[in-house]
């Protein structure tokens, strides 16, 4: 049983079809498009339980795309919590259209101190790389 979870509906559009976003040739709902989808609808459930300067990163997404979406398709997406485990949170993921079911996945998503963290991505920059 779910934590949490969050729905989100969207209209697809043509900034987020395969042809325009450069994964793939055809006029249909990208799948990156869709795996960002899902990366919002978690992290804003993740969030609701940190502390303040705090947030999460996803470390880990899984996306099954199983049905093609056109440009001014509406689509569902939905992001459950299964699982919280000190700074690891676990989701489950599904979307749909109106004719079923278009993709099915898992994320996960760790907790880290947001200026912690943007100091050690920052840090990266001027690493020695010999």
């Amino acid at each position: 049983m779910a934590l949490s979870s969050l729905k989100g509906e969207y209209t697809v559009t043509r900034e987020m079809l395969a042809d325009h976003a450069g994964s793939g040739s055809l006029p249909v709902l990208a799948t990156p498009v869709l795996s960002a989808l899902f990366e919002g609808a978690a992290a804003r459930i993740a969030q609701e339980s940190l502390e303040e300067g705090d947030t999460t990163v996803g470390t880990e997404i899984t996306v099954k795309h199983l049905a093609p979406t056109p440009c001014g398709g509406k689509i569902t997406v939905e992001a459950k919590l299964l699982k919280r485990e000190g700074r690891i949170f676990r989701f489950e993921l599904s979307a749909r259209d109106r004719a079923g079911t278009i993709a099915t996945g898992s994320h996960v998503r760790v907790c880290v101190h947001s200026e912690r963290f943007i100091h050690k991505a920052e840090a990266r920059k001027t690493a020695d790389e010999s």
